[in-house]
């Protein structure tokens, strides 16, 4: 993880526009349209968050929109959104007076714009964190809260094969996956949770072991083969897919790779045997984020979710985190971290925990858009 940025003390300051660019493509702000795909759920949340003032327990918003920190100004669908501050917002007033966020920007132009002050925040892929503050852009990464695995879909043959499954998951090399591809930004997960929230990953082995990958392939019989999908729209995933499949042919299963759509891919419909699957704990709560983990992919590999009770103590919560990751109907992978980039004016920055929203309504800018950083002791 990149170190916390050291700023001086100064005094907070009301004003100021707030630069935001976005990749996801948010078409509508009504809470009963149906978003087009996850990135745009997820955009949509996080703007809905910044206008209404009550949440519901189910992570949804409720209330009049603009009774929260801010309102809607302006409003271009798919391109543009501006956001105003509320004057009358309970908890009181922001310290920016706007929020410009461009959206369906490339990674590569977020990056770029950081890099040239056009902008004063952008989300950024993980695996390009490093490269970001080489270029001199001021990074910001949270704990890991991004699970990325390999999940079998219900009604193919290869997800009734549990040896093929052990095959499979015994092959990959995770540790590779993290250093070369992700160039160091993530953890290799061995378990559904991460060491942060959970407290007990580290029981989970996350080494890829040939020897018992190729004994269990040699108990199937015939030359076992399989399709992977990935995110056709995400070039992480068509990487780490290519990788998995060089794992596998090592220990004697034939994996090709396949592109599809970014949303997950409902049981039945799939020609692909397995996919891969990027999911965001909705809390730093280890119950309540393993609850939502073991829901999602037991909707795609249609075994029967395991049973948590409210209240349940740290070795039940492991236990129930154990008996689905044993099957390997559902392969964790990596964990991959929040990585925010931010001009030198963002002042009062802080990472959203897992399940937060973008702390807009509490930072203040320090200095004009465009404007050279002053200089600070560090």
């Amino acid at each position: 993880m990149f170190a916390a940025r050291v700023e001086s003390a100064r005094r907070p300051r009301y004003g100021g526009t707030l630069r935001v660019e976005i990749g996801a493509v948010v078409n509508s702000l009504d809470p009963a349209a149906a978003a087009a795909n996850s990135d745009e759920a997820a955009a949509r949340q996080q703007i809905d968050a910044l206008l209404y003032d009550q949440r519901n327990s189910n992570g949804t918003f409720a209330g009049v929109a603009g009774s929260g920190p801010f309102r809607i100004a302006a409003w271009d669908p798919g391109k543009r959104v501006v956001l105003a501050a509320n004057e009358e917002n309970r908890s009181g007033r922001a310290f920016v007076d706007s929020i410009e966020i461009q959206m369906g920007r490339s990674a590569a132009d977020r990056l770029l714009d950081l890099e040239l002050n056009r902008v004063d925040f952008a989300e950024l892929p993980a695996e390009d964190a490093r490269e970001a503050a080489d270029r001199g852009v001021r990074i910001s990464d949270s704990q890991p809260q991004e699970l990325l695995a390999l999940v079998f879909l219900a009604g193919r043959s290869a997800a009734q094969d549990a040896h093929l499954r052990d095959a499979l998951a015994a092959s990959i090399d995770r540790p590779a996956i993290v250093n070369f591809i992700l160039q160091r930004q993530g953890e290799p997960a061995g378990g559904l949770l991460p060491q942060w929230s959970s407290g007990t990953a580290f029981l989970f082995p996350t080494a890829a072991d040939p020897s018992a990958a190729k004994a269990l392939v040699s108990q199937i019989g015939g030359s076992p083969a399989m399709v992977l999908g990935y995110d056709s729209g995400d070039s992480l995933d068509q990487a780490i897919a290519e990788r998995i499949a060089v794992n596998a042919r090592d220990a004697g299963i034939a994996v090709s790779v396949q592109g599809i759509g970014g949303a997950a891919a409902a049981p039945g419909t799939s020609t692909c045997d397995a996919r891969l699957m990027r999911i965001s704990m909705p809390s730093p709560d280890p119950r309540e984020a393993l609850v939502n983990f073991i829901a999602d992919f037991a909707s795609l590999a249609g075994f029967e979710p395991v049973p948590i009770p409210v209240g349940a103590s740290r070795e039940q919560i492991y236990s129930s985190e154990r008996a689905v990751v044993v099957s390997h109907f559902a392969v964790p992978l990596v964990w991959l971290p929040k990585v925010y980039g931010l001009s030198e004016r963002v002042r009062d920055w802080k990472a959203p925990t897992a399940g937060g929203s973008w702390p807009f309504a509490d930072i203040w800018l320090d200095g004009p858009a465009g404007a050279a950083p002053q200089k600070e002791n560090q």
